[in-house]
């Protein structure tokens, strides 16, 4: 381990864009849609970064309609950040160069870090840093498709214990020009499993100190953030599941990094860093309301909100029954009378600033056939291996 930084509040750029706090939403699939960056961002006040969810490069190039939608931002949002997944080097640079030539974003993330079945055994996500001579070609594509936009990449330790890859990764990445790196702590097999390895985030800091490293895994709290930065001596923190239910967790992070305290900072609502569920509610049914106006359809928006009611009740004294009430609506009248009935004078429960979301760990990862054979080899990727939709 290095020695602790006191620097609490590094500078971060992205290319030629400041983040400043040095804090960066994670890009999650189904989550980090516009209303949800929208959320956070009100919550910031404007700073650090907020990253769209996984864009499938084939889908982007095809124009899926859903691909489309997915990659709107708001006016307000600034720089636009576009995270994007692929496993072919062609299509990808086809991708990068669309969004490079047509204004589309401000900066491209590419996805190393996914471990869903889904991904891998494609042989992307978290699987295709292991093929180390695929990963040079498709950021070297990226990064010559890109122009002036800024390219990162965001990935996990390794498949498993027995398949570490992230400095190798690490130093491809420098070379082929990539502007910073994103770890998360874990590896594939982990999932979202036992306790990130901020050590190994340490470790790349030291390894790759021509670019930003920012660090990702375990991040709860503002406490968790700062913490972060002091033992490893990272450029900034990626935050992904602390958020969920917790929009306003950015008001806490920027001033936690600006050294104020957290006390109704940011959003416009005036939430607090641990609000009543007063406040909650209110954040719930403006999120679903976002989410209906994006949608264009409020039913449809309701019912994409369900999945993120039991991240917003966390540790709220609510009844198994309308709990899933709660998750069953299919309009904001619904939602908000559901609502109404609870006590809504309680105040932010003891431990609800732990973990949340998935859990699961020491998962088998599933790859290609042949996969780990050779670390080099990367005969038989092409286009076909290719997802045809966004969202992960």
């Amino acid at each position: 381990m290095p020695t602790p930084t006191p620097l609490l509040n590094p500078t971060l750029s992205i290319g030629p864009h400041p983040v400043q706090p040095p804090v960066v939403l994670a890009p999650m699939a189904g989550i980090t849609n516009a209303p949800f960056r929208t959320l956070c961002r009100e919550f910031s006040g404007g700073k650090g970064l907020f990253v769209s969810e996984m864009i499938t490069t084939r889908a982007l190039v095809e124009r899926n309609e859903k691909t489309m939608q997915l990659i709107h931002f708001d006016a307000s949002e600034t720089p636009r950040s576009i995270q994007l997944y692929g496993v072919d080097p062609a299509t990808v640079g086809k991708a990068v160069r669309m969004i490079a030539e047509e204004d589309l974003a401000d900066h491209i993330d590419l996805n190393f870090g996914c471990p869903v079945p889904k991904v891998t055994r494609k042989g992307g996500g978290s699987a295709l840093p292991y093929k180390r001579n695929l990963l040079r070609a498709i950021l070297r594509e990226a990064v010559s498709g890109a122009g002036d936009l800024p390219v990162t990449m965001k990935m996990r330790k390794g498949i498993d214990d027995d398949h570490i890859t992230y400095l190798d990764a690490g130093r491809i990445a420098v070379e082929e020009g990539v502007t910073a790196i994103a770890l998360h702590g874990r590896t594939a097999a982990q999932h979202y499993g036992g306790t990130a390895d901020w050590d190994a985030i340490a470790r790349l800091k030291e390894h790759v100190p021509e670019i930003p490293v920012l660090g990702n895994g375990d991040i709860w709290s503002a406490d968790d953030a700062l913490r972060m930065v002091r033992v490893t001596g990272c450029d900034g923190v990626v935050v992904g599941r602390g958020c969920l239910g917790r929009p306003w967790l950015f008001s806490d992070l920027v001033a936690a990094f600006e050294g104020r305290p957290a006390a109704r900072a940011g959003g416009s609502d005036g939430c607090s860093a641990r609000p009543t569920l007063r406040e909650v509610a209110t954040v719930m049914v403006r999120h679903a309301t976002l989410l209906g106006e994006w949608i264009g359809d409020e039913s449809r928006g309701v019912i994409d909100f369900r999945k993120h009611v039991a991240w917003y009740l966390k540790g709220f004294a609510v009844g198994s029954e309308m709990r899933k009430r709660l998750a069953i609506t299919s309009s904001l009248e619904e939602l908000s009378e559901g609502l109404a009935e609870l006590d809504l004078d309680q105040p932010w429960p003891t431990g609800a600033d732990g973990p949340r979301g998935r859990t699961s760990g020491n998962n088998r990862v599933v790859l290609p056939d042949g996969w780990l054979k050779d670390p080099y080899d990367c005969a038989g990727i092409g286009e076909d291996a290719e997802l045809d939709t966004s969202g992960g």
